[in-house]
Order: structure tokens, then C-alpha cells, then sequence
């Protein structure tokens, strides 16, 4: 069948109103013969006269008395959705939102987040899931809402992404370790004992490539998958770990930590979520609460030698070849 012209529901939903065809050609600014043949045209779709002639007016058929009321309806449905969305109320806002972050983001600002979210809107879940593969498949899957990550050359081009916040690299040691208070020193450091994380966010080819540089070279005796368990095996023996000095500031709460003795390049953790939700009022919300707990809770960090890059720019900026160029290639 052919598609019909919907433009058509308009133009009957007038004449129904009006009764007349002069009526409706000024309501809808057109022209007595072009609303004539817009009626000749809605008589032929129907099937059906519509409006007849009784005297000097026009009379609605028994069909159109049956239609006027539906096609009221579909004209004001039709209205209302081509319409921007309104106001969001957020204490009337029921929604679950799907966070996924690496280890470090909740212990560092989930529970600020979950108070805000909270007291702004009461009727909104939040649910935090660990993030383990390098691409984000689960936001153009719309499994998840938001991630928060590294930009990499591994995400797909059409997410969109905001910068959070610049993180380094650190060393961390036990309180007590016979290198504390020394660790930001070459040979030091170099003697000391290692843990490798197996984490293409880890930082130990942007290390090794600088000792390498100087001819030197760490001394790696073990290797872990994640930042929590290198922090954990850090303090409770003599070897030394490598981790994001803010996305691990709760994870190393009673440890020594220095800053690395080679230069290593900063990275820039960023929001990333699907454009689908670009425009949805709830999902800007959610994301500028992200950006104002996090803004917040690292006002309080202190940095180790104040030799960290601010935050990066706010501006929505496209993934993929654009917005990856600009940033760390490290992938969390």
C-alpha cells in the first residue's frame, strides 16, 4: 500500500473543526482552491465524502462524525512528540542508571555521587559495574549509560566523551618500607623490587621506556590484573607498585607515595556515553552530577609536589580519530 500523506490529518482536523472550507483555508493560510483540492484528496484516501453540502453550508458525513474525535487525538499526539521535551522534574524522575567504571572511581566518588543523586532525585538507582574489556560495547549496546575511561584508539568512533579529570602515575610503598622518603630517587627506586600490573592502563611500558632511555631497567619479580591487588601486596611486604595517583586516592589510604623518578606522560580520564542520550534531560543531569562530585572531591586531593596537569577542557568533544588525538592512548 502506499504511504499515506500524513500532512492530510492536519488538513481534516481543521475542516472537521471549521465546517467550512473558507474557515479552514484561513486557519492554515492557504488558499480557497488549494483547500478545495486538499478536501478532493482526503475524499478520494477515505473513501468518503466527509463534508457535504446542506444549504449554504457544509455537513459532516456520518464517517467523519466517527473520525473527528480520533483524529483530534493522533493530531494532538503528533504535536506533542515534535515538541522539545519538558522540564525535568527530577523528584518525580523513576530511572535506573548503568555506571561502568575501573576499579578506583567508585572507592573515590561513588558515594558522593549516590548522595546527590539521592537528594536531588529520590526516585533514581544507580547501578556501578565493573569495567573490564578495553572497548565499550555495552554503551552502543545501551547496557550502560555511562563509562568512564581513557580515551583509546579501541572505542568506537560515534561516543561521545568528556574530560574529567589529568592522573599520573605514582609509586607506592608500605609505611616502614626501607626505600620510603627515597623512592622518588633513581637508583633507588631501581633497586627496589617490583610489581607489574597487567593492565594496559598500568603504566609499566611508559616506566620501562624511560629507565630503558638511561640504560636502566626495574626489577620485575611478580604481576597482578588490577591496581587493588598490587596496592594490597604493597603493603603488606617490601615491593613497590605503580598506580593512577586520583583514580586510586582511597585504594592506597594509609601508604607512602612518591612520585615517579622518570617522566612518564599524564592521561586525561573522561565520561563517555552513547549520543543517543545526548539530548535525553535525565542523562544531562546524571552527567553533570559526575562532573560536579568529581570537580568537588578532588578540590579536597592533595597531589603529591603539585607536578600534576589540571583538569582537562569540558567541552563535548567526538570520539574516535578527532578526540582520541588529543588524548593518552593508554587503555583503561
Amino acid at each position: 500500500m502506499p504511504t499515506p500523506d500524513l500532512n492530510l490529518l492536519f488538513t481534516l482536523d481543521v475542516l472537521l473543526q471549521e465546517g467550512s472550507v473558507a474557515g479552514a483555508a484561513r486557519r492554515l493560510r492557504l488558499s480557497a482552491s488549494a483547500m478545495s483540492r486538499a478536501l478532493a484528496r482526503l475524499r478520494a484516501t477515505t473513501g468518503d465524502p466527509l463534508l457535504v453540502r446542506a444549504g449554504r453550508s457544509l455537513v459532516p458525513t456520518p464517517r467523519a462524525l466517527a473520525l473527528r474525535e480520533q483524529v483530534r487525538q493522533l493530531v494532538q499526539d503528533s504535536v506533542e512528540v515534535l515538541q522539545p521535551a519538558d522540564v525535568l522534574d527530577l523528584q518525580q524522575l523513576q530511572r535506573t542508571f548503568t555506571l561502568r567504571n575501573r576499579e578506583g572511581f567508585v572507592e573515590n566518588f561513588g558515594a558522593a555521587l549516590v548522595e546527590r543523586v539521592a537528594a536531588q532525585a529520590p526516585g533514581v538507582r544507580l547501578c556501578f559495574e565493573q569495567k573490564t574489556e578495553r572497548d565499550s560495547a555495552a554503551l552502543r549496546e545501551g547496557l550502560a549509560d555511562l563509562e568512564t575511561a581513557v580515551v583509546g584508539p579501541a572505542l568506537a568512533p560515534e561516543l561521545r566523551a568528556q574530560a574529567l579529570f589529568s592522573d599520573r602515575f605514582v609509586s607506592v610503598v608500605r609505611q616502614g618500607h626501607p626505600l620510603a622518603g627515597r623512592l622518588h630517587e633513581l637508583q633507588p627506586y631501581v633497586a627496589g623490587r617490583h610489581i607489574g600490573v597487567a593492565h594496559r592502563m598500568g603504566g609499566q611500558e611508559g616506566v620501562d621506556l624511560a629507565l630503558e632511555r638511561l640504560g636502566l631497567r626495574r626489577q620485575l619479580d611478580l604481576s597482578v590484573g588490577s591496581f587493588s591487588a598490587a596496592l594490597a601486596l604493597a603493603r603488606a611486604t617490601d615491593y613497590i607498585a605503580n598506580v593512577p595517583e586520583r583514580h586510586t586516592h582511597s585504594l592506597r589510604d594509609g601508604m607512602f607515595s612518591a612520585p615517579l623518578p622518570v617522566q612518564v606522560p599524564a592521561f586525561s580520564v573522561s565520561l563517555i556515553w552513547h549520543p543517543r542520550y545526548s539530548a535525553d534531560p535525565a542523562h544531562r543531569w546524571l552527567r553533570h552530577c559526575v562532573r560536579e562530585v568529581v570537580l568537588d572531591r578532588l578540590a579536597d586531593m592533595p597531589v603529591l609536589d603539585g607536578g600534576l596537569p589540571g583538569l582537562s577542557g569540558l567541552d563535548d568533544m567526538p570520539m574516535g580519530a578527532g578526540g582520541a588525538a588529543s588524548e593518552s592512548k593508554i587503555q583503561p
